[in-house]
């Protein structure tokens, strides 16, 4: 069975390697991701954004990151599944999650910067309703920029 809970400091250490793990599978750290993996509170949650961790058995094995970006808008980031468990619906389950607390907080949107090589991932935001946008970002690897409205009846 999957939980999701609220990040904890002492889950630091998961934080960053569930996410080095696929950056540097695919891409490579770039000091943005050193900061922000290695002091999380400070360059999320200290700026009111959160973070989810997910458990199974209460072994963590997947989180994601939500960045606020302005009054209304979170940022989907530093999302990542242990591999082991690739298959479970994790990242879906940690997805919806972070929608549902974005709307609690009363996000009218949620951005997202990806890379079309991450062919899984953009499945999921698609099938979560997200839609290509054009792209800006802080990201040499990212390719793609996506958004979810937040609306009633969606």
């Amino acid at each position: 069975m999957i939980t999701v809970v609220d990040y904890q400091p002492e889950h630091q250490p998961y934080f960053e390697a569930l996410n080095r793990a696929w950056i540097e599978k695919y891409f490579w750290m770039e000091p943005i991701d050193f900061d922000v993996l290695q002091k999380p509170g400070e360059h999320i949650i200290s700026h009111g954004g959160f973070i989810l961790m997910a458990k199974e058995s209460d072994v963590i094995v997947g989180t994601v990151a939500l960045k606020f970006v302005k009054p209304g808008v979170f940022e989907f980031t530093k999302m990542a599944v242990d591999e082991k468990v690739h298959g479970k619906k994790i990242g879906q389950t940690l997805a919806e999650v972070a929608i549902e607390k974005c709307r609690a907080k009363g996000a009218s949107s949620i951005l997202l910067y990806s890379s079309t090589k991450l062919i899984p991932a953009l499945t999921l935001y698609r099938k979560l309703g997200f839609v290509e946008v054009p792209l800006d970002g802080p990201y040499k690897r990212s390719d793609i920029k996506m958004e979810l409205k937040l609306v009633d009846g969606q």
